[in-house]
């Protein structure tokens, strides 16, 4: 008996939806979804993106496994939306084609770390820590101080260690050239408009078009093929439970994202 889930989708094009940060939650999905695409032989994949980006690890898994399922044969083709900015970018860059829509917020190529230094309300409120460590750098980023100058050094040796790799990344995804990508991976953000002078994405065009694009690359009636949405976001309740309640749950969802990954490496667009 074969389960339909493990059926074969040879004429079928798969949709993946990354929305939101990139955290671990989006990593668990979007690698459940690629583990389906390649049980089910899908010849393509459909990749939406609307994300300003998020953690560098949680990244760097999904363009791997993207770069792996290129590889056992299936077309990716990228859709930008409203936003594909910093991870989202990095993510993107693992297809075979990149669309956006001329007014897509993209690039913000680069990487962010931000602690919080409290110790001037920690003082102000009688709050006063006492620390014991077992090296000089154990407690960097630590909220009730400020760093020193050699704390600040070593996290600007990783910042920079961990751009080298987001400019790899991009110059191998986009075939171009380091030094060319680092003449605008300096954070800016672009229209999609731009980011196509600059290299960053393929064609100008909506959802519709990448689908026809991916249809095409893999040899499919792109006038007939309805895509198979994987790994679909949970929905989220209380946005249609209450007036306003998707911008409140969303900025729960930011908030949360803010919190976990406070003293993290972060491929983020942060306006």
């Amino acid at each position: 008996m074969i389960w339909p889930w493990r059926r074969k989708s040879r004429r079928r094009m798969a949709r993946i939806i990354i929305d939101g940060a990139i955290g671990a939650e989006t990593r668990k999905s979007v690698l459940k979804a690629i583990r389906q695409i390649e049980e089910r032989e899908f010849p393509c994949l459909l990749l939406r993106i609307d994300s300003p980006g998020g953690t560098v690890g949680d990244s760097q898994e999904i363009h791997a496994a993207l770069l792996r399922l290129k590889e056992k044969g299936c077309h990716v083709v990228a859709s930008f939306g409203n936003i594909s900015a910093s991870g989202g970018v990095y993510v993107g860059v693992a297809a075979d084609k990149i669309v956006a829509n001329p007014g897509t917020i993209t690039g913000s190529i680069g990487v962010i770390l931000r602690g919080n230094n409290l110790s001037k309300l920690f003082e102000r409120i009688g709050i006063r820590f006492e620390t014991v460590k077992s090296g000089p750098y154990k407690d960097i980023l630590s909220p009730d101080r400020s760093l020193t100058i050699e704390e600040r050094e070593l996290l600007q040796s990783l910042i920079d260690s961990s751009y080298s790799q987001f400019v790899g990344a991009i110059a191998q995804g986009r075939n171009l050239d380091p030094e060319e990508v680092k003449n605008f991976a300096d954070g800016r953000v672009f229209s999609g408009a731009q980011a196509k002078d600059l290299g960053l994405i393929d064609e100008l065009g909506d959802e519709e078009h990448a689908k026809r694009l991916a249809a095409k690359l893999a040899d499919l009636d792109e006038t007939e093929i309805r895509p198979i949405t994987l790994g679909k976001p949970r929905k989220k309740r209380l946005a249609g439970l209450i007036p306003g309640g998707e911008f409140l749950s969303n900025l729960i969802d930011h908030l949360n994202f803010e919190l976990q990954n406070t003293g993290q490496v972060l491929w983020l667009f942060r306006p």
